[in-house]
Protein backbone atom coordinates (compact mmCIF):
# COMPACT_ATOMS: atom_id res chain seq x y z
CA UNK A 1 0.00 0.00 0.00
CA UNK A 2 1.14 3.54 -0.29
CA UNK A 3 2.94 5.54 2.29
CA UNK A 4 3.35 8.81 3.32
CA UNK A 5 6.70 9.59 4.20
CA UNK A 6 8.42 12.88 5.19
CA UNK A 7 10.25 13.35 1.85
CA UNK A 8 6.75 13.53 0.28
CA UNK A 9 4.72 15.29 2.52
CA UNK A 10 7.74 17.99 1.96
CA UNK A 11 7.47 17.32 -1.75
CA UNK A 12 3.77 18.19 -0.91
CA UNK A 13 3.83 21.55 0.62
CA UNK A 14 6.70 22.62 -1.70
CA UNK A 15 4.63 21.85 -4.72
CA UNK A 16 1.13 23.41 -2.83
CA UNK A 17 2.30 27.31 -2.65
CA UNK A 18 4.05 27.28 -6.02
CA UNK A 19 1.11 26.10 -7.31
CA UNK A 20 -1.57 28.66 -6.21
CA UNK A 21 1.40 31.42 -6.49
CA UNK A 22 2.02 31.04 -10.49
CA UNK A 23 -1.98 31.85 -10.95
CA UNK A 24 -0.87 35.53 -10.38
CA UNK A 25 0.67 36.08 -13.47
CA UNK A 26 -1.66 35.52 -15.37
CA UNK A 27 -3.98 38.50 -16.42
CA UNK A 28 -7.42 38.84 -17.31
CA UNK A 29 -6.33 40.15 -20.94
CA UNK A 30 -3.77 37.82 -21.21
CA UNK A 31 -6.90 35.11 -20.78
CA UNK A 32 -8.52 37.00 -23.39
CA UNK A 33 -6.43 37.25 -26.05
CA UNK A 34 -5.82 33.19 -25.37
CA UNK A 35 -4.31 31.84 -27.35
CA UNK A 36 -1.95 34.19 -29.18
CA UNK A 37 1.06 31.68 -29.62
CA UNK A 38 1.38 27.79 -30.40
CA UNK A 39 0.58 25.67 -27.69
CA UNK A 40 2.64 22.46 -26.26
CA UNK A 41 0.74 19.25 -25.79
CA UNK A 42 3.46 17.31 -23.11
CA UNK A 43 2.44 13.32 -23.71
CA UNK A 44 3.96 11.52 -21.02
CA UNK A 45 4.91 8.11 -23.10
CA UNK A 46 6.94 7.28 -25.87
CA UNK A 47 6.68 8.78 -29.35
CA UNK A 48 4.19 7.21 -31.56
CA UNK A 49 1.93 5.22 -28.78
CA UNK A 50 -1.85 5.64 -28.29
CA UNK A 51 -2.21 8.95 -26.97
CA UNK A 52 0.02 10.19 -29.80
CA UNK A 53 -2.16 8.72 -32.45
CA UNK A 54 -5.30 9.96 -30.94
CA UNK A 55 -3.94 14.20 -31.08
CA UNK A 56 -2.27 13.89 -34.13
CA UNK A 57 -6.03 13.50 -35.07
CA UNK A 58 -7.74 15.68 -32.84
CA UNK A 59 -4.90 18.25 -33.77
CA UNK A 60 -5.97 18.59 -37.21
CA UNK A 61 -9.57 20.35 -36.30
CA UNK A 62 -8.36 21.82 -33.04
CA UNK A 63 -5.28 24.42 -34.83
CA UNK A 64 -8.17 25.29 -36.89
CA UNK A 65 -10.55 26.25 -34.18
CA UNK A 66 -7.84 27.82 -32.17
CA UNK A 67 -5.43 29.26 -35.01
CA UNK A 68 -2.53 28.31 -33.54
CA UNK A 69 -0.21 25.53 -34.12
CA UNK A 70 -0.49 22.30 -31.34
CA UNK A 71 2.79 21.16 -30.41
CA UNK A 72 3.20 17.55 -29.39
CA UNK A 73 5.95 16.67 -26.95
CA UNK A 74 6.92 12.88 -25.89
CA UNK A 75 8.26 13.07 -22.61
CA UNK A 76 8.16 9.31 -20.85
CA UNK A 77 9.59 7.95 -17.77
CA UNK A 78 8.11 6.77 -14.39
CA UNK A 79 4.91 5.78 -15.55
CA UNK A 80 3.96 8.74 -17.35
CA UNK A 81 4.60 10.87 -13.81
CA UNK A 82 7.78 12.94 -15.25
CA UNK A 83 5.72 14.37 -18.21
CA UNK A 84 2.56 14.93 -15.95
CA UNK A 85 4.85 16.23 -13.03
CA UNK A 86 5.81 19.02 -15.86
CA UNK A 87 2.61 19.96 -16.91
CA UNK A 88 1.94 20.01 -13.19
CA UNK A 89 4.60 23.15 -12.39
CA UNK A 90 3.93 24.99 -15.83
CA UNK A 91 2.41 28.21 -15.62
CA UNK A 92 -1.43 28.21 -15.77
CA UNK A 93 -1.88 30.09 -19.02
CA UNK A 94 -2.85 27.68 -21.58
CA UNK A 95 0.33 26.87 -23.04
CA UNK A 96 1.70 23.94 -21.54
CA UNK A 97 -1.25 21.21 -21.57
CA UNK A 98 -0.96 17.16 -20.67
CA UNK A 99 -2.80 14.59 -22.50
CA UNK A 100 -2.26 11.28 -20.60
CA UNK A 101 -4.36 7.74 -19.63
CA UNK A 102 -6.07 6.82 -17.05
CA UNK A 103 -3.42 5.93 -14.62
CA UNK A 104 -1.67 9.34 -14.62
CA UNK A 105 -5.02 10.58 -13.56
CA UNK A 106 -6.70 8.00 -11.37
CA UNK A 107 -4.40 5.33 -10.24
CA UNK A 108 -0.65 6.18 -9.76
CA UNK A 109 -1.29 8.11 -6.97
CA UNK A 110 -1.80 5.17 -5.33
CA UNK A 111 0.28 2.53 -5.97
CA UNK A 112 3.37 4.42 -6.45
CA UNK A 113 5.02 7.30 -4.41
CA UNK A 114 4.58 11.10 -6.16
CA UNK A 115 5.77 14.24 -5.00
CA UNK A 116 2.64 15.79 -6.59
CA UNK A 117 -1.26 14.80 -6.46
CA UNK A 118 -2.93 14.74 -9.87
CA UNK A 119 -6.34 16.21 -8.47
CA UNK A 120 -4.83 18.88 -7.09
CA UNK A 121 -1.99 19.98 -9.55
CA UNK A 122 -3.90 19.45 -12.65
CA UNK A 123 -7.10 20.78 -14.00
CA UNK A 124 -8.95 18.70 -16.36
CA UNK A 125 -10.17 19.77 -19.68
CA UNK A 126 -11.60 16.77 -21.89
CA UNK A 127 -11.71 13.36 -21.90
CA UNK A 128 -10.50 13.00 -25.86
CA UNK A 129 -10.89 8.99 -26.33
CA UNK A 130 -12.06 6.01 -24.70
CA UNK A 131 -11.37 2.28 -25.08
CA UNK A 132 -13.89 0.41 -22.61
CA UNK A 133 -12.65 -2.77 -21.76
CA UNK A 134 -14.10 -6.44 -22.78
CA UNK A 135 -13.40 -9.29 -21.17
CA UNK A 136 -12.66 -12.16 -23.30
CA UNK A 137 -11.86 -16.23 -22.47
CA UNK A 138 -10.81 -18.53 -24.36
CA UNK A 139 -13.39 -20.73 -25.46
CA UNK A 140 -12.23 -23.80 -24.27
CA UNK A 141 -13.33 -22.54 -21.14
CA UNK A 142 -16.96 -24.14 -20.46
CA UNK A 143 -19.24 -20.69 -19.97
CA UNK A 144 -20.04 -18.31 -22.23
CA UNK A 145 -21.71 -15.24 -19.62
CA UNK A 146 -19.82 -13.69 -16.77
CA UNK A 147 -22.15 -15.60 -14.43
CA UNK A 148 -21.34 -19.09 -15.49
CA UNK A 149 -17.82 -17.87 -15.09
CA UNK A 150 -18.20 -17.03 -11.96
CA UNK A 151 -20.13 -20.39 -11.22
CA UNK A 152 -16.82 -21.95 -13.15
CA UNK A 153 -14.70 -20.53 -11.01
CA UNK A 154 -16.02 -21.12 -7.52
CA UNK A 155 -16.55 -25.08 -8.76
CA UNK A 156 -12.71 -25.39 -9.92
CA UNK A 157 -10.76 -23.23 -7.66
CA UNK A 158 -7.10 -22.62 -8.64
CA UNK A 159 -8.26 -22.94 -12.77
CA UNK A 160 -8.77 -19.67 -13.76
CA UNK A 161 -5.81 -17.60 -15.04
CA UNK A 162 -6.20 -13.90 -15.68
CA UNK A 163 -3.74 -12.07 -18.19
CA UNK A 164 -2.76 -7.92 -17.42
CA UNK A 165 -0.52 -6.47 -19.81
CA UNK A 166 0.69 -4.80 -16.83
CA UNK A 167 0.51 -4.70 -12.96
CA UNK A 168 -0.98 -1.17 -11.84
CA UNK A 169 -3.46 -0.52 -14.79
CA UNK A 170 -6.94 -0.13 -15.32
CA UNK A 171 -7.34 -3.84 -16.93
CA UNK A 172 -5.45 -5.21 -13.68
CA UNK A 173 -7.68 -3.10 -11.00
CA UNK A 174 -10.69 -4.48 -13.20
CA UNK A 175 -10.04 -8.24 -12.47
CA UNK A 176 -9.00 -7.31 -8.69
CA UNK A 177 -12.41 -5.51 -8.33
CA UNK A 178 -13.76 -8.62 -9.81
CA UNK A 179 -12.32 -11.00 -7.04
CA UNK A 180 -13.31 -8.68 -4.28
CA UNK A 181 -16.83 -8.36 -5.04
CA UNK A 182 -17.57 -12.25 -6.03
CA UNK A 183 -14.88 -13.37 -3.49
CA UNK A 184 -13.90 -16.22 -6.15
CA UNK A 185 -10.21 -17.16 -6.75
CA UNK A 186 -9.01 -15.92 -10.33
CA UNK A 187 -4.66 -16.34 -10.46
CA UNK A 188 -3.05 -12.88 -12.22
CA UNK A 189 -0.42 -13.33 -14.62
CA UNK A 190 0.92 -10.11 -16.06
CA UNK A 191 2.76 -9.88 -19.28
CA UNK A 192 4.94 -7.65 -21.36
CA UNK A 193 1.99 -5.86 -23.19
CA UNK A 194 -1.36 -6.59 -24.26
CA UNK A 195 0.36 -9.15 -27.80
CA UNK A 196 2.17 -11.44 -25.13
CA UNK A 197 -1.00 -11.73 -23.20
CA UNK A 198 -3.14 -12.12 -26.19
CA UNK A 199 -0.86 -14.92 -27.45
CA UNK A 200 -1.70 -16.43 -24.01
CA UNK A 201 -4.74 -16.18 -24.14
CA UNK A 202 -5.37 -17.73 -27.40
CA UNK A 203 -3.43 -21.05 -26.53
CA UNK A 204 -5.46 -21.21 -23.46
CA UNK A 205 -2.16 -20.28 -21.04
CA UNK A 206 -4.64 -17.96 -19.28
CA UNK A 207 -7.96 -18.21 -19.52
CA UNK A 208 -9.69 -14.85 -19.66
CA UNK A 209 -8.17 -11.14 -20.44
CA UNK A 210 -9.69 -7.84 -19.93
CA UNK A 211 -8.95 -5.82 -23.32
CA UNK A 212 -10.14 -3.43 -25.82
CA UNK A 213 -11.62 -5.08 -28.62
CA UNK A 214 -9.03 -3.21 -31.07
CA UNK A 215 -6.15 -5.45 -29.38
CA UNK A 216 -7.86 -8.67 -30.37
CA UNK A 217 -10.53 -7.56 -32.61
CA UNK A 218 -9.40 -10.36 -35.69
CA UNK A 219 -9.22 -12.92 -33.13
CA UNK A 220 -13.06 -12.24 -31.72
CA UNK A 221 -14.31 -12.03 -35.83
CA UNK A 222 -12.17 -15.26 -35.88
CA UNK A 223 -13.58 -17.34 -33.53
CA UNK A 224 -10.12 -17.62 -31.26
CA UNK A 225 -12.25 -15.56 -28.48
CA UNK A 226 -15.50 -15.17 -26.30
CA UNK A 227 -16.38 -12.05 -25.37
CA UNK A 228 -18.10 -12.47 -21.97
CA UNK A 229 -19.40 -8.81 -21.20
CA UNK A 230 -18.36 -5.17 -21.42
CA UNK A 231 -17.45 -2.95 -18.93
CA UNK A 232 -19.91 0.16 -19.76
CA UNK A 233 -22.70 1.23 -18.64
CA UNK A 234 -24.69 0.78 -21.76
CA UNK A 235 -23.82 -1.62 -24.71
CA UNK A 236 -21.25 -0.55 -27.40
CA UNK A 237 -21.46 -0.48 -30.90
CA UNK A 238 -18.57 -2.68 -31.55
CA UNK A 239 -20.16 -5.29 -29.87
CA UNK A 240 -23.93 -4.73 -29.93
CA UNK A 241 -24.61 -8.49 -28.60
CA UNK A 242 -22.17 -8.82 -26.00
CA UNK A 243 -24.01 -7.80 -22.49
CA UNK A 244 -22.87 -5.15 -20.09
CA UNK A 245 -21.09 -5.84 -16.72
CA UNK A 246 -24.39 -4.59 -15.04
CA UNK A 247 -26.51 -6.82 -17.45
CA UNK A 248 -24.24 -9.79 -16.42
CA UNK A 249 -25.34 -8.93 -12.70
CA UNK A 250 -22.87 -6.44 -11.81
CA UNK A 251 -24.18 -2.98 -11.63
CA UNK A 252 -22.43 0.17 -11.66
CA UNK A 253 -19.38 -2.21 -12.91
CA UNK A 254 -17.60 0.66 -15.52
CA UNK A 255 -14.34 0.23 -16.52
CA UNK A 256 -12.24 1.52 -19.69
CA UNK A 257 -9.20 2.33 -21.02
CA UNK A 258 -9.08 6.44 -21.58
CA UNK A 259 -7.44 9.37 -22.22
CA UNK A 260 -7.79 12.87 -21.30
CA UNK A 261 -6.26 16.55 -21.61
CA UNK A 262 -5.52 18.63 -18.58
CA UNK A 263 -3.76 21.92 -17.61
CA UNK A 264 -1.96 23.01 -14.66
CA UNK A 265 -4.09 23.79 -11.69
CA UNK A 266 -5.31 27.74 -11.47
CA UNK A 267 -5.37 28.22 -15.08
CA UNK A 268 -8.45 30.65 -15.93
CA UNK A 269 -11.43 28.93 -16.58
CA UNK A 270 -12.00 30.52 -20.01
CA UNK A 271 -8.94 28.77 -21.34
CA UNK A 272 -10.26 25.76 -19.95
CA UNK A 273 -13.71 26.36 -21.41
CA UNK A 274 -12.21 26.94 -24.85
CA UNK A 275 -9.92 23.99 -25.44
CA UNK A 276 -12.79 21.68 -24.09
CA UNK A 277 -15.09 23.40 -26.79
CA UNK A 278 -11.84 22.91 -29.42
CA UNK A 279 -11.83 19.36 -28.55
CA UNK A 280 -15.27 18.39 -28.58
CA UNK A 281 -15.97 19.95 -32.18
CA UNK A 282 -12.64 17.52 -33.41
CA UNK A 283 -14.38 14.91 -31.95
CA UNK A 284 -17.68 15.23 -34.19
CA UNK A 285 -15.04 15.57 -37.52
CA UNK A 286 -16.00 13.20 -39.81
CA UNK A 287 -12.18 11.69 -40.08
CA UNK A 288 -11.96 11.76 -36.42
CA UNK A 289 -14.90 9.53 -36.21
CA UNK A 290 -14.24 6.89 -38.90
CA UNK A 291 -10.66 6.54 -37.07
CA UNK A 292 -12.49 6.10 -33.97
CA UNK A 293 -14.69 3.34 -35.07
CA UNK A 294 -11.95 1.21 -36.92
CA UNK A 295 -9.47 1.58 -33.30
CA UNK A 296 -12.88 0.70 -31.33
CA UNK A 297 -12.82 3.83 -29.72
CA UNK A 298 -15.24 5.98 -28.66
CA UNK A 299 -15.69 10.13 -28.34
CA UNK A 300 -17.33 10.96 -25.02
CA UNK A 301 -19.61 13.44 -25.03
CA UNK A 302 -19.31 15.23 -21.80
CA UNK A 303 -18.47 18.67 -20.27
CA UNK A 304 -15.35 20.07 -18.70
CA UNK A 305 -17.30 19.57 -15.38
CA UNK A 306 -18.07 15.98 -15.82
CA UNK A 307 -15.02 15.07 -16.82
CA UNK A 308 -13.61 16.28 -13.50
CA UNK A 309 -16.52 14.56 -11.59
CA UNK A 310 -15.66 11.50 -13.41
CA UNK A 311 -11.76 11.65 -12.92
CA UNK A 312 -12.83 11.86 -9.08
CA UNK A 313 -15.37 9.28 -8.55
CA UNK A 314 -13.07 6.58 -10.63
CA UNK A 315 -9.72 7.66 -8.17
CA UNK A 316 -11.98 7.05 -5.59
CA UNK A 317 -12.96 3.64 -6.65
CA UNK A 318 -9.56 2.53 -7.25
CA UNK A 319 -8.25 3.95 -4.58
CA UNK A 320 -10.60 1.12 -2.51
CA UNK A 321 -9.90 -1.40 -4.73
CA UNK A 322 -6.10 -0.57 -4.60
CA UNK A 323 -6.12 -0.63 -0.58
CA UNK A 324 -8.40 -3.66 -0.06
CA UNK A 325 -6.00 -5.46 -2.42
CA UNK A 326 -2.62 -3.94 -0.71
CA UNK A 327 -1.69 -3.49 -4.32
CA UNK A 328 2.13 -1.28 -4.63
CA UNK A 329 4.39 -1.42 -7.28
CA UNK A 330 7.54 -0.72 -4.88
Amino acid sequence: MQRITRRKLLAAAAAAPFVIARAKFITPAEAADYPNHPIRVIIPYMAGGVAENIMRLLAVSMEQRLGQKLVLEAKPGAAGNIGTQEVARAAPDGYTLLVAATNNFAINQFVIRMPFDPATALAPIAKVAEVPLVLFSNPAVPVRTLRELIDYARANPGKVNYGIPSLGTVNHLMMERLKQTTGVELTRVPYKGSPEATLALIKNDIQLFPIGLAAVGGHYQAGRLTALAVATEARVPMLPDVPTMAESGFPGFVASNWWGMAAPAGTPDGILDTLAQAVAEAQKTAPVQDRFNVLGMLAPEQSRRQFAAGIKAEAALWRETVQRGRITLE
